[in-house]
Order: structure tokens, then sequence, then C-alpha cells
């Protein structure tokens, strides 16, 4: 008996969130946009819902686009990334530089869902600690 599923999508949607990252990391937008689908859910960390939520590739182009110029990053630390499936999840923490010129940290954790080896939603949650 194999338990391993012919089907299943697990490896494929971890290098799909590898590439991701690593596209997240350079602020690489057109290759963030080459991983994600064409109906993509984004719920960034910040905005007025608590949060922005942004539907489909154009408004999720400038979702990105708002957050990479939003965090003030001066380091990024990949935590731990499980994906199983079509979903999934992966910590992050962030060393910034607040408004008032001191240093921060943040720490996140992004949902995840996949469809056909790209990223269908991202839903990002934060703690900040000012």
């Amino acid at each position: 008996m194999s338990w391993s599923d012919p089907n299943d999508s697990t490896a494929e949607n971890r290098q799909a969130w590898q590439r991701f990252s690593e596209a997240w990391a350079k602020r690489d937008m057109d290759g963030l946009m080459a991983l994600v689908t064409d109906d993509i859910v984004s719920g960034a960390s910040v905005g007025p819902e608590p949060g922005a939520t942004f539907r489909g590739r154009d408004e999720v182009r400038r979702g990105f686009d708002h957050m990479l110029r939003h965090d003030q990053v001066l380091r990024e630390h990949a935590g731990p990334v499980v994906i199983v499936g079509d979903h999934g999840f992966a910590e992050w923490t962030y060393d910034v530089r607040l408004a008032d010129g001191s240093d921060g940290h943040e720490r996140g954790i992004d949902v995840l869902e996949f469809a056909n080896g790209r990223l269908a939603r991202k839903d990002a949650f934060r703690k900040v600690r000012r």
C-alpha cells in the first residue's frame, strides 16, 4: 500500500511558494504576478478592514506594490512554512524602520491557497511590536 497520492500537489505548491518568496524578497513584481492565478485574492495585513482585500490580477498587483512600498524592511527572516496539498501557511519576521526613525520588529503569517501550482489566496496577518 502506498501512502503517497499521485495527485498530491504539495511538492509543486512548495516550489511555487519558494519562487514567490524569492520574488517578494527581490521586489520583483513581474515574478510575483507570474505565480498567481487570474482570480487571486490577497488580504493585506494593513488597511481599513482591518487590512485591505484585493481581488483579481490588477487589484492584487496594486496591493502587492502597496505592501512592498509600505514595509520599510531592514531584514526579512523566513520562518516555518507548512504546505499540504493546496493549503498552507508561512511565518515571517521583519526588522523594520519605524516612522520615528527607530527600529522595530514585526511578526506575521500568510495563510495560503494554491490552484494548479499557482497562488490563489494570500491572506497576511501581522503582530507589531513598537
